[in-house]
C-alpha cells in the first residue's frame, strides 16, 4: 500500500530534486515547451502550476517565494510580468503532458509538457538571438 507517499523520489536525494525542479521549472518557464522523462514530467507539472499561481497574485511576498524556488531572476521575471497576467483568468491546468513515445538508449518513456497558451516563438528565442548578436559582433570587426 502507498499510503502517505507524496511524490516521486526519482531515485535522488532532496538537494538534487530541490536543483532538479528549479532547473526544469526555469527551462519551462523560458521555453515554454521541453521534452523530459514522462515521470519527470508529471512531477514538473505539480511544481510549475504552483509557481503560476504565484506569478497570477503578483505581490512581492509571492515574488520572493518564486525567487526562493527558481534559480535565475529571469525567470521570475517572465513569470509575473508575462505568465501571470496571461493565465489571470485560467483557474488552474496550466500545463499538458503529451507522451512522446520511447528513449532510444534505454528506452525510458518520454514526454513534452508545455504550458496551455504557449508562445511558439519562445522556444529557442534566447539562443537565436544570442547567434544573431554574436553574427553582429563578427560583422563588426570585419
Amino acid at each position: 500500500m502507498r499510503h502517505a507517499k507524496g511524490y516521486r523520489r526519482l531515485n535522488r536525494t532532496h538537494e538534487h530534486r530541490k536543483a532538479l525542479w528549479a532547473n526544469m521549472a526555469g527551462s519551462l518557464i523560458e521555453h515554454e515547451q521541453i521534452k523530459t522523462t514522462l515521470p519527470k514530467a508529471k512531477e514538473l507539472k505539480r511544481v510549475i502550476d504552483k509557481l503560476i499561481t504565484l506569478g497570477k497574485r503578483g505581490d512581492l511576498h509571492a515574488r520572493r517565494q518564486a525567487a526562493a524556488q527558481l534559480k535565475q531572476d529571469m525567470h521570475v521575471a517572465k513569470l509575473f510580468d508575462v505568465l501571470g497576467p496571461r493565465y489571470a483568468e485560467r483557474q488552474g491546468g496550466y500545463c499538458r503532458v503529451l507522451k512522446a513515445g520511447f528513449r532510444y538508449g534505454d528506452m525510458a518513456p518520454m514526454a513534452i509538457i508545455e504550458l496551455v497558451d504557449r508562445d511558439v516563438d519562445a522556444k529557442g528565442a534566447a539562443d537565436k538571438a544570442r547567434v544573431a548578436a554574436e553574427e553582429a559582433a563578427a560583422e563588426a570587426e570585419a
